[in-house]
């Protein structure tokens, strides 16, 4: 009885900081023996790893959001044990959600820099793109374990960690039905059909603009001033989730480069009237923000220096052998051992080392170098990946990837590697401590879950090995076949704008081009003076990066947002309509990315059903644009319907 009574809340002290002598007691305490790794939660586990990871790739690549699969696994992990009339779940779900959520933190290894390599022109085989994911997530995930305690137990209220926190409650709020994983499932329907029949048909213009009269057209073309939004439901939905104080300060940066670097360049430079306002964001634009993004990533790095050197303490002590009777005792703080820890991570480094030589660079000197910068890096930025999603729920491992990528390419130029196989190694590398970084931030997000609600840790950490696995395998398949699909370079092509980064910064480094060193150093600098007043660096150096249309439509979601909660004077109300909204642009997200992938496979089989000609048109457009502010006038609607403890 007194077990099925924890299962009801969270305890009073989940979320605030505990007092001197106080202790926090999970709502399966260490002394119950729940069901956690069973047949039904591994499979189901893997089954969420697959379709999450095939839907994170696609719009990862299309948008360069890779959305959190946490929240989404969670809810459809309560919503079928409900509706198979499984009880006391809660053990088995935090174990569905943790293999199923390697599916996001790979695809964002994986997507930021692989596909650099089929923009650059090179080969990029499967086995290429599934070891670099695999071994990048096996080392993110035994790099980490080490610092579980310090970040999830001792610094306990300390950090607010937002995903982990929402995760929690839906698990929670998930043992009294299934009624949430009901309307994310309406929700993913209408968000899927949506983008589906955009994707697949051109019923109407994914993307809209200022051209769409002639008035816009004269002022892009004269002016170079042009405004673009996308209307997908999926984008929609991660504007929502991002917020709109995040998502103001991302397209703040696309307005800074869009409305005032792009004219004013394109009013000094001969020939402007040949140049389009695309042209001159890519050419002047993006450079700006990839200098705000590396520096961004350095600000982080600095800021976090004496948490690494607390964290890295605790694991040399652990390592060491120096473990409390407690530590060793305790169900909920049972950690893999560090024996076992270690082995993987020797064998981890031997099978990079055989893939790296065999694989990659062909000369064993280079190898050992390789391995050496992709170790060092990892370890040293494990803690920043995991702190940084701590307290902000955003990883800033995009702009750490981006100074690898700079420091492993001027290193491998020094010992005489260049050209295109230089870039390879260069991209493989990167791909490596990007998925590391990445699946640092993620898993500690996991072992959060599972220390609030008192799963076992050792449990959650073993089989995080399968779930990276599977992610890795997919991600892989799916990036090939997006990749003879729509391609990444040219018209109609894929965006991947993290890839298109990571590419523009490595083939001057290894080709001995210009590199634009001066809008490197703008940027950079602009990144110093947001943070010194105190806005997000990262975030704004994002938005100067990727394209304006694609961030704007951040700030519709984040408006809808602020609307629904703050309509009404009771702040229960306003939380039920922010919360069940929450569950509607998770919909929407997870069925626009599906189905974006079903288009997606459609077209690879050879079935063309896109109307080119009327998806063009200027009728298309206006389409798009009614269509669009139906789909928001019916998020807003049915997510104002919300009542306080509503199931």
């Amino acid at each position: 009885m007194e077990q099925e009574k924890q299962l009801t809340s969270l305890p009073e002290n989940a979320y605030r900081e505990l007092a001197p002598g106080e202790e926090y007691t999970p709502m399966l305490p260490a002394s119950a023996a729940p069901a956690e790794v069973t047949p039904y939660s591994v499979g189901m586990g893997i089954v969420m790893a697959i379709v999450f990871s095939a839907a994170a790739a696609y719009l990862g690549l299309k948008i360069g959001q890779v959305f959190e699969a946490a929240i989404p696994i969670a809810i459809i992990a309560v919503g079928m044990g409900s509706v198979l009339g499984k009880r006391n779940m809660l053990g088995q779900n935090v174990i569905i959600q943790s293999i199923g959520a390697s599916s996001g933190v790979i695809v964002a290894g994986a997507i930021f820099t692989l596909p650099a390599l089929y923009i650059l022109g090179l080969d990029a085989a499967f086995y290429q793109i599934f070891l670099s994911s695999l071994f990048g997530g096996l080392l993110g995930i035994v790099l980490l374990i080490p610092f579980r305690s310090y970040f999830v137990k001792e610094m306990h209220g300390k950090y607010p960690f937002p995903e982990a926190t929402a995760t929690t409650e839906v698990l929670v709020s998930g043992e009294k039905g299934g009624a949430q994983a009901k309307l994310l499932a309406v929700a993913g329907a209408v968000g899927g059909l949506y983008d589906f029949v955009v994707s697949t048909f051109g019923a109407w213009t994914e993307s809209v603009s200022t051209r769409i009269c002639d008035f816009g057209a004269m002022c892009a073309d004269k002016f170079k001033v042009v405004f673009g939004l996308n209307t997908g439901a999926a984008v929609l939905g991660l504007g929502y989730i991002i917020g709109l104080k995040y998502a103001t300060i991302i397209t703040a940066g696309s307005c800074l480069v869009w409305f005032l670097v792009v004219p004013l360049v394109g009013s000094v430079i001969p020939d402007a009237a040949s140049v389009s306002p695309e042209q001159l964001f890519k050419d002047f634009g993006r450079p700006i923000g990839i200098g705000g993004i590396a520096m961004a990533g350095l600000v982080g790095i600095v800021r976090q220096a004496g948490i690494i050197r607390q964290a890295l303490g605790l694991a040399v002590k652990e390592l060491g052998g120096k473990k409390t009777a407690e530590q060793t005792t305790v169900r909920t703080q049972r950690d893999l051992t560090m024996r076992l820890i270690l082995t993987v991570v020797i064998a981890t480094l031997a099978a990079l080392l055989v893939f790296f030589q065999f694989g990659v660079l062909g000369n064993w000197a280079q190898t050992l170098v390789a391995l050496a910068i992709v170790f060092v890096i990892a370890f040293l930025f494990t803690t920043v990946a995991a702190n940084a999603i701590a307290i902000v729920g955003t990883n800033p491992v995009s702009g750490m990837t981006l100074m690898t990528l700079i420091l492993s390419s001027l290193v491998l130029v020094s010992i005489g590697l260049s050209g295109k196989s230089g870039m390879t190694a260069a991209l493989v590398i990167g791909g490596v401590v990007c998925t590391a970084l990445s699946m640092a931030g993620g898993f500690i997000t996991d072992l959060k879950i599972g220390y609030w609600i008192g799963t076992t840790p050792a449990k959650q950490e073993a089989w995080k090995f399968l779930g990276t696995a599977v992610s890795a395998a997919t991600v892989a398949g799916v990036m090939i076949v997006l990749n003879r699909t729509y391609g990444f370079v040219g018209e109609g092509a894929l965006v991947a704008p993290q890839a298109n980064a990571m590419a523009a910064v490595i083939q001057p480094l290894m080709e001995g081009g210009t590199t634009p060193w001066v809008l490197y150093f703008i940027g950079a600098v602009l990144a110093l003076v947001l943070t010194s007043i105190g806005v997000p660096a990262l975030a704004f150096s994002l938005g100067m990066f990727i394209p304006m249309e694609l961030n704007a439509p951040l700030v519709v979601g984040g408006l809808v947002a602020w609307y629904v909660s703050t309509r009404s004077k009771d702040a229960a109300v306003n939380k039920a309509r922010l919360d069940r909204g929450t569950l509607i642009a998770s919909g929407f997200i997870a069925g626009g990315a599906l189905m974006g992938v079903v288009s997606a496979v459609l077209k690879f089989a050879g079935a063309d059903w896109y109307f080119e000609q009327w998806a063009s048109s200027n009728g298309a457009e206006w389409l798009g644009l009614a269509m669009y502010a139906a789909l928001i006038g019916y998020m807003a609607w049915h997510t104002m319907r919300a009542k306080p403890e509503q199931e």
